[in-house]
């Protein structure tokens, strides 16, 4: 499994997301990205209006009414079709299995991994465990041979990167155990978890 360009679009990636809890317009959706703090979205606003533009060309949200709330402009309302909902899931499947020197994918995984079900989460989450624990030995073993001779001040960026795939690795084995055990509670719905979000918040930042 490899990620694609698709899936490291995190704008599009968190609209889908939210779309999942409802229909919403894009300035509900913006607000929403502020308040829940996802800062792996960058560029806002216009990131998240191109990605609106880029899901709805592809099929994967579609237009759900246009509304007009008293002397507001009209706001275009959007809403996750089938295909959508099934990028979502495929799209943060991937990014929890696959490791990747960009940090914030697997941060934006971790954001959105209630719209998968335990069983789905666990399996992407064991396969990154296998390639983290595989790049690790890995470099162990080329530290292994380098020769006594060959400063350490040469070395310390490997030194860093097996502290590094070490302490992700543990941390990632350390979660999967919890998810195991049933820690943190799982609805049965695929997506369930994620789709209380705006509950979450409080009265007066919602946007309705």
């Amino acid at each position: 499994m490899h990620l694609r360009r698709a899936d490291r679009d995190l704008p599009a990636l968190t609209v889908l997301a939210l779309l999942l809890t409802g229909p919403r317009h894009a300035y509900e959706m913006h607000r929403l990205i502020v308040d829940t703090h996802k800062d792996f979205v960058t560029g806002l606003p216009r990131s998240m209006y191109h990605a609106v533009d880029r899901l709805l060309r592809d099929g994967l949200i579609a237009v759900h009414d246009v509304r007009r709330e008293g002397p507001r402009p009209e706001r275009t309302v959007y809403a996750l079709t089938d295909a959508g909902r099934a990028a979502l899931a495929d799209r943060v499947r991937r990014l929890l299995a696959v490791p990747d020197a960009d940090a914030t994918l697997f941060v934006a995984a971790l954001s959105f991994i209630g719209v998968l079900s335990r069983e789905q989460a666990l399996t992407a989450l064991l396969a990154r465990l296998e390639v983290l624990a595989a790049r690790l030995r890995g470099l162990e073993e080329g530290l292994a041979t380098v020769p006594a001779a060959v400063p350490r001040l040469l070395l310390v960026e490997s030194e860093f990167e097996r502290a590094r795939l070490g302490a992700e690795h543990d941390w990632v084995a350390a979660f999967v155990a919890e998810v195991r055990a049933g820690s943190p509670a799982w609805p049965d719905e695929d997506g369930a978890a994620f789709a209380g979000l705006v509950d979450l918040l409080p009265e007066g930042r919602r946007m309705g």
